[in-house]
């Protein structure tokens, strides 16, 4: 299997359960990555660092494109699937959500690093949705991330699978079905 063929997306808005299915897809004995963005917001709040979305939103998206990246070329050394918290192509759509240009970089940067062809979407589900410390979005901005997400992936040409609102059990067993 290519390396491509290994690495699985899932993304959509904030609060929807991506972090939460990626964990049990670990406890299952998957590989994974951290979300980008959680974890730059984490560590700007605790040096008192601008690159957050709420201060510095170019700084905080070449900082998301870096640790994608970076990210990437990390799980390139790992054996079997990877499910990536987010990837590349979620720099776009944070851009595109918040109505500025995409840099010719970091389009470059969605065409070469790429995934499996199909990428879950974990769509906007308010019963689940919470604000904390890192996300401070509400919900109706959660549903326009994940709308601009969405028609970023169609437009660098993924298949896009929804990911079913049910307990993580049942969701793992819908991703696993998928990737066999």
């Amino acid at each position: 299997m290519t390396t491509e063929g290994r690495f699985y997306v899932i993304t959509g808005g904030p609060g929807s359960g991506k972090s939460s299915l990626i964990d049990a897809l670990e406890r299952a004995g998957y590989g994974r990555t951290i979300e980008a963005g959680r974890k730059i917001i984490q560590e700007q709040m605790s040096i008192g660092g601008h690159a957050l979305p709420w201060d510095d939103r170019t700084l905080f998206a070449e900082m998301m494109l870096d640790r994608e990246m970076r990210s990437y070329r990390e799980a390139q050394q790992r054996k079997g699937i990877v499910f990536f918290d987010r990837g590349v192509a979620d720099v776009s759509g944070y851009l595109r959500l918040l109505g500025q240009p995409v840099p010719e970089h970091i389009k470059k940067a969605a065409e070469v690093v790429r995934y499996n062809q199909h990428v879950f979407v974990a769509p906007p589900w308010k019963e689940i949705f919470r604000q904390d410390r890192e996300r401070k979005q509400d919900f109706e901005e959660a549903i326009r991330t994940c709308d601009a997400l969405v028609a970023t992936y169609q437009s660098y040409g993924y298949d896009l699978v929804e990911l079913p609102r049910v307990s993580i059990d049942a969701r793992v067993k819908f991703v696993v079905e998928r990737v066999k």
